[in-house]
């Protein structure tokens, strides 16, 4: 959810230009906030040891279709929708495995999991600032 957050982020503040779009959805007044909510409840569900692998078929679908609209977001507001619902799902597939391997890395250095999950979620936050500044 950390990417739908701060494209609704970027969409209400008037950083990315989504009038006249079946996204525009995402500039609406309190869309920001419940993404910022979803996001936040997936950093802290991401902490408990109940909760399922990001590679299992259900999360690793969602953070795909939130990873496409997002990129589609993107896509409409510099011309090319297409072009960033297609990046939008490969930045999705290349980030949740390569933050699984990450993290598995980082835990076996660590010996723990929670500071590997804490760098995973710095790490996850800092990149959707980067995008959202650059746009």
């Amino acid at each position: 959810m950390m990417a739908p957050a701060a494209i609704a982020w970027a969409a209400s503040t008037g950083l990315l230009q989504l009038q006249g779009s079946g996204l525009a959805v995402l500039g609406a007044r309190f869309t920001p906030w419940v993404f910022t909510i979803l996001a936040a409840g997936e950093l802290v569900g991401d902490q408990l040891p109940s909760t399922p692998s990001r590679m299992t078929p259900a999360p690793f679908i969602a953070r795909i279709v939130t990873g496409g609209v997002s990129g589609a977001a993107i896509g409409y507001a510099t011309g090319a929708p297409i072009l960033g619902l297609v990046l939008g799902v490969i930045g999705a597939v290349l980030g949740t495995v390569g933050g699984a391997r990450l993290r598995a890395l980082l835990t076996a250095t660590f010996g723990r999991d929670r500071p590997a999950a804490l760098v995973e979620d710095a790490l996850a936050i800092g990149l959707s600032v980067i995008v959202v500044a650059s746009l």
